[in-house]
Order: C-alpha cells, then sequence, then structure tokens
C-alpha cells in the first residue's frame, strides 16, 4: 500500500506542472479568441451602423420623393396629355452643390509660373496665393424617360474679382441599350485615363499631377459623342471609343469639319478576395489643333499640328474584409507619353517644324489608418528633350534637371459630405524651386451621387 501511495504522489507532482502549462496557454488562447471576437464585432456594428445610415437617408429621399411626385403628378395620370409629355413631371431632378475654398502660400509668384519645355494651354498652375474661393459646383441630374437619363454640372467662378457661371458638363446618356452597351453625347470629361473624368472634388490631392497639367491642360473637357461597351465577364472590363469636338486644349481649332479629336480606351479590373481589388487601363487620345497658343501673351507661340497621347494607368486598393469605413489604401499611378507633329509659329512671322517625344508619370498612396483621417503622397516628373536652337529663348526650351515635384497631404472628413485639407508641395517644375502650403475645404449638399472606382 505504501508503495502504491508513493507512486500515486510522484505521478501528481510530476504531471501537476505541465497540467498547469497546459491551463494557463489554455487561458491565455481563450483571451485571445475573445479579443478577436471583441474587434469582429466591433467592426461589424461599425459597418451596420453606416449601412442603417445610408437606409435612413434612403428613406428620407424616397418620402420627399413620393411627397413631390403626389403634389407634381405627371400629366398622363391626371389624364392630360400622350406621348413625350407622359414622363414631363414623372422625375423630379435630383440638385446638389459643392462648396470649395482654398488657401495657398508661396515662395515665389504663382503668375510667374511655366514648366521649361511644355507648351502649357488650359487651367493649369497654382490658383492665387492666400484666400480664395474655388469652384462652387451646382449639379441636376434626372432620368430624362425610360431611355435616357441626363447630367449638368454648373461651377460658379470668381474671376478677378467678376462673378461667371459657366457650362462645365452637360450630356445626355442611354438607359438599357443590348448587349452591354451605352452612349453619351454633349460635353462632358473624356473617359481616357483615370483621373481625366473625375470631378475636382474627389481627387485626393488639391491639385492634379504634372502630366495631367503639361499634356491635358489639367482635364481633357469637349462636345462629342461617346460609346461603352461593358462586358459581361467576371472580371471588370469596360471598353470606349469617343469622337469630339476639338475645340478645346490639348486640340484648338475644331479641325476636320468639327472632329478634331477622337479617343479610345480600355479599363480591366476585379478583386482579389475580400480585402483587395484593383483597376488598370490604356488611353490613346488623338488631337488637331489650329494656332493653339503657348507662352506669354505679348509674345505667344502658336501651334498647328497634330499630337497623339498614350497614358497607362493603375489602381490597388485594400480595406480589411471590404470595410472601408474602418481603415484603407490607395496606391495609384498613370505613365502619360505625348508626341506632338507639327510647326509653331511666332509673331514675328517664323514658322518652325516640331516633333517631339515627351513623357511623365505619377505615383500616389493614401492610407486610413482609423475613421475620419487619411494622409497620403505623390511624386510627379515629366521628361523633354531639347527642341534645338531655333526654339531659343522660348517656352520650349527645357531646363537642366527634369521638372519634378513632391506633395504631402492629411485630411479630415467628418462625413462623405465634407473634407478638410492640408497640403505641402516642393515644386521644382519651374526654373526655380518653390515651396507651396495649401489649405481646403469641400462640402456638399443636396443629391450627391456614388464616386466611381
Amino acid at each position: 500500500m505504501f508503495m502504491r501511495l508513493g507512486i500515486t504522489t510522484c505521478l501528481s507532482v510530476c504531471l501537476i506542472p505541465p497540467l498547469q502549462a497546459a491551463q494557463t496557454q489554455d487561458n491565455s488562447d481563450i483571451v485571445q479568441l475573445r479579443q478577436e471576437i471583441e474587434q469582429l464585432r466591433s467592426d461589424y456594428e461599425s459597418r451596420i451602423r453606416e449601412l442603417e445610415q445610408r437606409v435612413t437617408a434612403a428613406e428620407q429621399r424616397a418620402a420627399q420623393a413620393e411627397t413631390a411626385a403626389q403634389s407634381n403628378p405627371p400629366a398622363a395620370a391626371s389624364g392630360a396629355g400622350t406621348g413625350s409629355s407622359m414622363f414631363s413631371n414623372a422625375f423630379n431632378p435630383a440638385i446638389g452643390v459643392i462648396f470649395q475654398g482654398q488657401a495657398w502660400d508661396y515662395d515665389r509668384h504663382p503668375q510667374d509660373y511655366r514648366i521649361p519645355g511644355f507648351p502649357l494651354g488650359g487651367e493649369v498652375g497654382p490658383v492665387a496665393e492666400g484666400l480664395s474661393l474655388g469652384e462652387t459646383e451646382v449639379d441636376f441630374s434626372a432620368n430624362v424617360d425610360d431611355k435616357f437619363t441626363a447630367w449638368l454640372t454648373m461651377p460658379i467662378v470668381v474671376d478677378n474679382g467678376a462673378v461667371n457661371v459657366e457650362l462645365e458638363e452637360a450630356w445626355i446618356e442611354t438607359l438599357g441599350l443590348p448587349a452591354g452597351f451605352s452612349a453619351r453625347f454633349g460635353r462632358f470629361f473624356s473617359g481616357i485615363g483615370y483621373l481625366n473624368s473625375k470631378h475636382s472634388h474627389t481627387w485626393d490631392f488639391i491639385d492634379q499631377p504634372l502630366p495631367y497639367q503639361a499634356f491635358l491642360g489639367g482635364q481633357y473637357l469637349d462636345d462629342g459623342i461617346q460609346l461603352r461597351w461593358l462586358a459581361p465577364t467576371d472580371l471588370y472590363l469596360e471598353m470606349g471609343v469617343e469622337a469630339l469636338r476639338g475645340d478645346r486644349y490639348p486640340a484648338v481649332g475644331a479641325a476636320n469639319g468639327g472632329v478634331g479629336s477622337y479617343s479610345a480606351f480600355a479599363h480591366l479590373g476585379g478583386d482579389v478576395g475580400f480585402s483587395h481589388s484593383w483597376l488598370a487601363g490604356l488611353s490613346y487620345l488623338h488631337t488637331d489643333s489650329r494656332g493653339r497658343q503657348s507662352g506669354p501673351d505679348k509674345d505667344p507661340l502658336l501651334f498647328s499640328g497634330g499630337a497623339d497621347v498614350v497614358i497607362a494607368d493603375f489602381v490597388w486598393k485594400w480595406a480589411p474584409q471590404g470595410n472601408w469605413y474602418q481603415k484603407n489604401f490607395i496606391l495609384q499611378g498613370e505613365y502619360l507619353w505625348r508626341e506632338q507633329d507639327g510647326d509653331y509659329s511666332s509673331t514675328d512671322g517664323r514658322v518652325i517644324p516640331y516633333d517631339k517625344v515627351q513623357d511623365g508619370w505619377y505615383v500616389q498612396t493614401v492610407y486610413q489608418p482609423f475613421p475620419h483621417w487619411r494622409f497620403g503622397a505623390r511624386f510627379d516628373m515629366l521628361s523633354a528633350g531639347n527642341p534645338g536652337a531655333a526654339f531659343a529663348g522660348t517656352d520650349l526650351i527645357p531646363k537642366g534637371d527634369d521638372p519634378m515635384r513632391f506633395s504631402v497631404m492629411a485630411d479630415w472628413s467628418n462625413s462623405e459630405f465634407s473634407r478638410l485639407r492640408l497640403q505641402y508641395t516642393r515644386d521644382d517644375s519651374g526654373l526655380v524651386g518653390d515651396n507651396q502650403w495649401g489649405l481646403q475645404y469641400i462640402f456638399s449638399i443636396g443629391a450627391h451621387g456614388a464616386h466611381t472606382f
């Protein structure tokens, strides 16, 4: 008996420490699992609250639309009118207003801005120093009937103290064309590249990258027709072609009987698991110009000829389990290549042949580590060859180093309808380097459509 008792005591002494260690490990695992469960519960509760807010907003809009429809019944419902009059009041236009303002500080005067080696046009370069009101954008959108929808954008701009109302976009788009086709006609931003078709209030930085400013005048906007096709595939595949008037930079003069530009583009994208998505594109733009002006107003150079622009773009986005509200990351870049072939005319009557290839690119990242706050960095660069001694003393002679800039930004958004942004840019694209500090606010009221990828 004493022997059995001794064996039992020995086994107890030998087994108790391992069992205690295993129990401690199990407790640690349980604590970790509980923490992970709490984190998942918190994430999904945040997503559920966000979805509930969207549902509430949608219900409010639906109720307002129903009230408006009851107070303004369609003509057909009241027994008056036939044909197109059936839709005269069937849809009330959605109206939205985007408020934008900026404040900038520079080391050098922004009116002296130019990029040596590149003829500039359109809306490029720094805005006025100090406090300024940016574009106040008024948007109208509605379905015309069951076959067409319409969009109108009218920016209100203050220029040298004068208030001007401009017509930025005014287009009609088809609804329900067969086989994945759609058509748009009117005035619109071209579908080339990634950034070109995006409105300024959706940009991740206050200004456009250098290649967009040098080659597209900031953004290419023109009158014309666009035809798009969305493939019935698991991967997102969209292709499009455009015929445009060619009366906006980088085209001027509405050549070829008012069809001075044409383009083609394709975009392919998809998801990688639940957290990653990507989009890649390739675009081509041809423009013809008749007397396109560049350089100082007192002694300009006028370009007549053709230009070909090729754009390759790529975007990668990440959000854990698709929860974009909590945390996300964007990597984005584009490469632009341009060849111009034609003649430059000077005010003294000289006509100088010009055939030159130029290129540029930018890459940027934007990271949101937690709700409301984002931080970003962007690097952009241009490259231009020397066109020859015939252009000495003009803006077409590049400086020794390639033009480049580096920008960082931080912005805070209380909701999807408001944003405050601080940006710093080291600009080495001109003859002299410049340090630029900018503040921006963006607020929207009324109807606000979802942003594209």
